[in-house]
């Protein structure tokens, strides 16, 4: 049996994550951060032991810490780390107006460092699975000579952390069998800032099945690991440019 670790899994892609996890056979560790959020709850009714609901906070050092204590309590082994959760918000700060940093701060504490955190938390359990695998969820705002926007500072530049963090981490991994896969999820009708975003173009359903082929794909090359960056993909499996 496998194991994966999905964090941000209360809702949106996180939970649509979970639920196609479990429906492939993994025992999922589903880290959750909405205490009035019950949607887990009521899949681990139909999932049984399979579903480990994790109290996380990835802006917390204390709250990774605990939680990848209570991993290892339950598994000497995961094959598969997918650093889902991430926060967005103040698109509209510019120069001409208002910035507020400290909202920049806790996206960079949030959406950079949090996925460094687990992957720092949990390299001896990854190391000991059988597929070694981070995924982290990036973005097209990422890409930083692509971009479009007017605004955006604090998701577009974390995300572009994000990005550098990820070729870090996979240049160390790599020696040792493991990899890390970057992926855009596409604009999906999911929570990102805070309510449940209508207008985009595909639902968090769509955006994880498409993202568990490119994992399955990946885990299929067998020169994943010996990359010398790590793969950047959209949901679809389309190629991303780093810059």
């Amino acid at each position: 049996m496998k194991h994966a670790v999905v964090t941000g899994a209360d809702r949106g892609l996180g939970f649509a994550l979970t639920e196609q996890l479990l429906a492939a056979g993994y025992t999922v560790f589903a880290g959750r951060y909405l205490e009035t959020w019950d949607a887990l709850e009521g899949l681990r009714r139909e999932a049984g032991e399979r579903l480990v609901p994790l109290a996380l906070d990835i802006g917390s050092e204390e709250s990774v810490r605990l939680a990848a204590q209570a991993i290892a309590a339950r598994t000497g082994s995961i094959d598969l780390l997918v650093n889902n959760a991430g926060i967005a918000g103040h698109q509209d700060d510019n120069i001409f107006g208002e910035i507020d940093y400290e909202a920049i701060r806790r996206m960079y504490d949030v959406n950079a460092l949090g996925p460094l955190r687990m992957a720092h938390a949990l390299q001896a359990l990854l190391l000991s699975g059988g597929d070694k695998l981070v995924v982290n969820i990036s973005s097209e705002a990422g890409q930083i000579n692509q971009t479009w926007r007017e605004g955006w500072y604090g998701y577009c530049m974390s995300k572009a952390a994000l990005n550098i963090q990820s070729n870090i981490l996979h240049n160390q991994l790599r020696g040792r069998g493991g990899k890390v896969l970057v992926i855009h999820p596409g604009w999906m009708k999911s929570y990102m800032s805070g309510k449940l975003n209508e207008d985009a173009a595909i639902t968090t359903e769509e955006a994880a099945a498409g993202i568990l082929r490119v994992v399955g794909d990946y885990l299929a090359d067998e020169d994943a690991a010996g990359r010398p960056h790590p793969a950047f993909r959209d949901y679809s499996g389309a190629e991303m440019s780093w810059t």
